[in-house]
């Protein structure tokens, strides 16, 4: 079967074959309308909610669930599980960001994405910024934003209003999201349980900080209850002053903390690549030493030096793979987890 006739197939009748993955991923694959194969065969389960159907789309439908028997939809499903086995009861660290986090469409997919890889078996933990949401709201109280080498420049006033946006609305609104695509979260930053310890990172940058310690305890319980913590990157120093703490760096420490076994970074490029003018380009797989030649090559440069430098410590505090992926390519996230084909640049150790 064609990889457009194996995603027809599933998208006619992806309700029907989710009594495979078991009573939980079925309440959640209920609402999941289509998927997407890689060009190996390997499923990545999309997510489209189904409660208001036009008749056209329903013919559409009927017409493909005759087309196509369930064994096809089941085959391609099936195959998916050599990688939900690997990662079975593992913890996946996701920072996001970018694209994906302001297109509606893109944040509704990666949402039910995330509750998908939670509904069969894995443990995945939320890390977030909000920087184009925290602009829109400094700019309606009268506040210019203001940047210094790519880092925002942060005064009292900005500190407070990037605590409220990034803590009380942009938490909790993905919060919300997760629940309402039937999985259960928790909302947090690094200041509960002592999560994320911060220090000044430069005078100059104000209330900017960098990571002194990292105590995951808290979010280890809830990952063991199949609770899916939902960070915001706000944290203290000791004296209870509050910091704006990259979000690349702190899931890369969160991610050593919990010992994960993947930490997935989610941006608006395909990856690394040596032409960044050419998507062929793309370096699929690298490790370590291959990353830093392509620093040291000048190839690697830019805003990529910072988060390419965050898997490479991730990975010599034991997190087992790191990938930069494109969220701006639907379903990017389990092209990421359930296949072979990826969705970016993996690093490993």
């Amino acid at each position: 079967m064609t990889m457009a006739a194996a995603s027809a197939a599933l998208q006619a009748s992806a309700a029907g074959s989710t009594a495979l993955l078991g009573k939980s991923a079925a309440a959640n694959l209920s609402s999941h309308s289509s998927f997407v194969p890689s060009n190996r065969s390997l499923v990545a389960a999309t997510a489209h909610s189904t409660r208001s159907r036009t008749r056209s789309t329903s013919t559409v439908r009927s017409a493909l669930a005759q087309e196509f028997s369930a064994l096809d939809r089941v085959d391609i499903l099936s195959e998916a599980l050599p990688f939900i086995q690997r990662f079975q009861r593992k913890t996946v660290v996701v920072k996001y960001g970018g694209a994906a986090m302001k297109d509606p469409t893109l944040k509704e997919g990666v949402i039910k994405d995330l509750v998908l890889l939670s509904c069969v078996g894995l443990r995945p933990v939320l890390v977030h910024g909000g920087g184009p949401e925290i602009n829109t709201w400094l700019t309606r109280i009268g506040i210019e934003p203001n940047f210094k080498n790519g880092l925002r420049v942060t005064d009292g006033p900005t500190m407070e209003v990037v605590e409220m946006v990034l803590v009380g609305k942009v938490n909790k609104s993905l919060v919300s999201l997760i629940n309402r695509a039937g999985g259960t979260a928790v909302g947090m930053c690094g200041k509960d349980g002592r999560m994320i310890t911060a220090r000044q990172a430069s005078e100059d940058l104000g209330f900017v900080g960098d990571i002194a310690n990292v105590d995951t305890t808290v979010v280890k319980g809830l990952v063991r209850d199949g609770i899916i913590p939902v960070i915001a990157t706000v944290a203290a120093d000791s004296t209870g002053q509050a910091y704006n703490v990259n979000a690349d760096t702190a899931a890369g420490e969160i991610a050593a903390s919990l010992g994960a076994e993947k930490l997935i970074l989610m941006t608006d490029v395909p990856g690394v690549m040596i032409d960044p003018k050419d998507v062929d380009s793309l370096v699929k797989e690298v490790d370590i030493k291959g990353i830093r030649k392509l620093i040291s090559d000048g190839i690697v440069k830019g805003g990529m030096i910072p988060k390419v430098e965050c898997c490479i410590r991730s990975l010599a505090q034991g997190v087992h793979s790191t990938a930069i992926i494109d969220g701006r390519k639907p379903h990017s996230l389990l092209l990421e987890v359930l296949t072979d084909e990826g969705a970016g640049t993996m690093i490993t150790g």
